[in-house]
């Protein structure tokens, strides 16, 4: 009886001080009296104490002190990321509205881009730069409803779900929180865990959210969300409705050189165990190292070589073969990492004629496709290989009958298809592939075999080919002029109506590349043949 009357005591005090309204207070009320009322050797006792227990431990009312300082926000923003300008610019002014209108509703950012790209690091610097706590979880997944709106207390073992579990730890009713991978949510029959991230999400619904576990309405519209996702493709529409994008693209070599400098290798050499003056890393190396053994649009192996390199260096020292300070130099870089895993240039399988560069968007960022074409003596039109999907099957049809439309005007004989067929390939054939951007690639490839004429070695391009002709515009147009960069190409063809994409590339991305902004493959055909 003893330990019941503490816990009747211990509640009743919490209850009073937290001041709750309205349909909390008076279930948290009658559930108390129900604890009174309750053998504390009943099975139903511990059930009524957890409840309480989680009702008490909820912030109803404490809110962290928001102390909105633009200036050393966007201090702190600099601070923790190099460039990232847009989404720098795009937290500033959410924190501007806020400090001039602080009831504002919380709002959903939602971060994409490829991995390594410091989606995850850009919410925790948002939590520091507004004074906020801040917590994540990942949604990768997930399937079941009930991890975020919990379980009813009806089950054994019953919980709240994530968001309300959240909200216990911080301890504060506006923190930020995070929400990994939402683009990995998955369905299953346990119910669409998406959609109940919407009642969640929604500014207008999620002032009174109810957990299964509580059934008492929760007020989150303070909580700033945050989601991260690699692509778009995967997550439900009325979700997106909801959400503000905000695109990361990958980074280029200079990038990620500064990156490096400034943040991977003193962090590196501090998890190491290192003082920041044994070891430094020459201009020379880093470049080495994304060349030669690192090619992707992020940071995370990036920043792996340079732990590895790292290690060495700390078994070395220790084993008496080097001495400190020492100078990581661009011949050492074999020695720490072993052959290059990239050896050839992109332009030298450019060969012979039949043969061009595309540029396409995946999930992990931009990248570049060699479009390899061959004449074969025998009948059929067309032989594709290469895992392409139907749009970009679609696409090389509509490729090799605008080809056949105006052979004649490269004094081409008419009957060459009567005796030959064209077989089309896309390195890397274990790779999927689709998409129509590949349009112009492949017309230019079949143009280039059936003239003869090799295409320029230093040339990539993307855009969709209409049947007539026309170049029609595509998407992810930053990320696929960052993988031609990275791959050293010198122009690069674009449709004309991405002109408005290009304007938004920063300039220092755009330098030592020649663009041409085409609207007919005639304008392209003009500018692809060397002669």
């Amino acid at each position: 009886v003893d330990a019941k009357s503490s816990d009747y005591r211990k509640f009743k005090e919490m209850l009073d001080s937290l001041k709750l309204e309205g349909e909390a207070k008076e279930k948290a009320y009658e559930e108390l009296e129900k604890l009174s009322l309750t053998d504390s050797h009943s099975p139903e006792y511990p059930v009524i104490r957890n409840y309480l227990e989680t009702i008490t431990s909820l912030p109803w009312n404490t809110m962290s002190n928001e102390n909105i300082n633009i200036t050393k926000a966007r201090k702190i923003l600099n601070e923790d990321h190099y460039d990232l300008d847009e989404v720098k610019e795009r937290i500033l002014e959410f924190l501007s509205i806020k400090k001039l209108k602080p009831e504002t509703k919380g709002s959903i950012l939602c971060l994409v881009g490829p991995p390594g790209v410091g989606k995850t690091s850009v919410g925790r610097s948002i939590a520091r730069a507004m004074s906020r706590r801040f917590f994540r979880f990942s949604l990768g997944g997930m399937r079941d409803e009930a991890e975020i709106k919990g379980h009813r207390r009806t089950y054994i073992g019953a919980m709240p779900g994530k968001i309300i579990q959240a909200l216990k730890i911080v301890k504060t009713k506006n923190p930020v929180i995070m929400l990994d991978e939402i683009d990995k949510l998955g369905v299953s029959f346990q119910g669409d865990p998406s959609s109940a991230l919407l009642e969640v999400l929604d500014p207008e619904q999620n002032v009174e959210f109810r957990d299964h576990y509580l059934d008492v309405p929760f007020d989150l519209s303070h909580i700033l969300f945050i989601t991260t996702a690699n692509t778009l493709d995967t997550i439900p529409s009325p979700l997106l409705d909801r959400m503000e994008v905000i695109r990361l693209s990958g980074y280029i070599e200079e990038e990620k050189i500064e990156i490096g400098r400034r943040y991977i290798i003193p962090r590196s050499i501090e998890r190491h165990g290192l003082k920041q003056d044994d070891v430094r890393f020459d201009r020379s190396a880093l470049k080495e190292i994304l060349q030669g053994y690192v090619k992707e649009a992020g940071l995370r192996n990036f920043e792996k070589a340079i732990d590895k390199i790292n290690r060495k260096v700390a078994r070395r020292y220790l084993e008496k073969e080097i001495t400190f300070p020492y100078i990581v130099k661009k011949e050492n870089i074999k020695d720490f990492l072993g052959e290059r895993t990239f050896i050839e240039e992109l332009s030298s399988r450019i060969t012979r004629p039949g043969i061009a560069i595309g540029l396409a968007w995946t999930p992990l960022g931009g990248a570049t496709l060699t479009i390899e074409s061959i004449l074969i003596p025998g009948k059929g039109e067309l032989k594709l290989t290469g895992s392409l999907g139907d749009v970009m099957v679609e696409s090389a049809n509509i490729a090799l009958s605008y080809v056949r439309s105006i052979m004649l005007k490269y004094r081409v004989k008419e009957n060459l298809f009567e005796h030959n067929f064209i077989h089309l390939h896309v390195p890397a054939g274990a790779t999927p592939k689709d998409g129509p951007s590949a349009g112009i690639t492949m017309a230019s490839a079949m143009l280039s075999l059936i003239t003869g004429k090799k295409l320029k070695d230093k040339l990539a391009m993307t855009g969709e080919l209409s049947l007539v002709g026309n170049v029609l515009p595509v998407g992810g147009i930053k990320e696929k002029v960052i993988a031609a960069k990275r791959a050293r190409m010198k122009e690069i063809i674009l449709p004309k109506e991405n002109q408005k994409d290009l304007n938004e590339i920063p300039d220092y991305i755009k330098k030592g590349i020649q663009f041409h902004l085409v609207k007919t493959m005639n304008d392209v055909e003009k500018l692809v043949f060397t002669e």
